[in-house]
C-alpha cells in the first residue's frame, strides 16, 4: 500500500498497514497511517448488477420505440424475393420479379401500385421506372401478399431491380 507523509507529501510503500505512528523519513514528521476505507464486495457487485440491468432495460425500450417509429413511418413494405431470366418471342431476355408486400401496422391498408426501378453497374437508372398494380386492393393488419411482374424492358445492362411503393392510403 502506498502512504504520504502529511507534511512533506513524500511517497512511501508498505506491504501493511502499522499499528503505531510512523515517522518521515526526509522532514522527520511523525503520523498515524490512516486505514484505508475497503469497499464491500457485495455493493460493488450490485452497483455493476443495477448498471448492467439499467442497460438492458434501456436497450429494450430503444429498440421498441425504434420499430414503433418504423412501423408508423412506413406501415406497408415491398421486397423482391426472386428473380429469373425469361426470353420473349423474338428471343430477348426479360426479368420476372417475385416479391412481397407485407403489412406491418395493426391496421387495414389499401395496396398501392409498385414501381420497379432498374440499375447499371455505376448505380444509374437504366429504364423509367415501371408501374404495376399490386395483386390485392387491401391488406389487413400483418397480411402478406405476393406478386410477380415481367418487366418490359430487356434485361441488358441490369445489374440492381429495386421495387418501391406508390402512395398508400389507409
Amino acid at each position: 500500500m502506498k502512504i504520504k507523509c502529511d507534511f512533506c507529501r513524500t511517497e512511501y510503500t508498505l506491504n501493511k498497514i502499522p499499528a503505531m505512528p510512523v515517522k518521515c523519513a526526509i522532514c522527520g514528521h511523525t503520523f498515524m497511517v490512516k486505514t484505508p476505507n475497503r469497499k464491500n464486495k457485495f455493493f460493488v457487485f450490485l452497483a455493476a448488477l443495477c448498471a448492467l440491468l439499467s442497460a438492458i432495460i434501456f436497450s429494450v425500450v430503444a429498440i421498441t420505440h425504434y420499430r414503433k417509429n418504423s412501423v408508423t413511418n412506413a406501415p406497408l413494405t415491398a421486397s423482391i424475393v426472386k428473380t429469373t431470366l425469361a426470353p420473349d418471342g423474338n428471343g430477348v431476355n426479360h426479368f420476372i420479379v417475385s416479391g412481397i408486400i407485407e403489412n406491418r401496422s395493426p391496421e387495414i391498408y389499401g395496396a398501392p401500385n409498385l414501381f420497379i426501378m432498374t440499375y447499371d453497374g455505376d448505380g444509374k437508372q437504366i429504364n423509367a421506372p415501371e408501374q404495376f398494380a399490386p395483386p390485392v386492393t387491401l391488406l389487413d393488419a400483418g397480411a402478406r401478399a405476393g406478386f410477380v411482374y415481367t418487366l418490359r424492358a430487356p434485361s441488358a445492362g441490369v445489374k440492381k431491380i429495386v421495387v418501391k411503393l406508390g402512395d398508400f392510403a389507409k
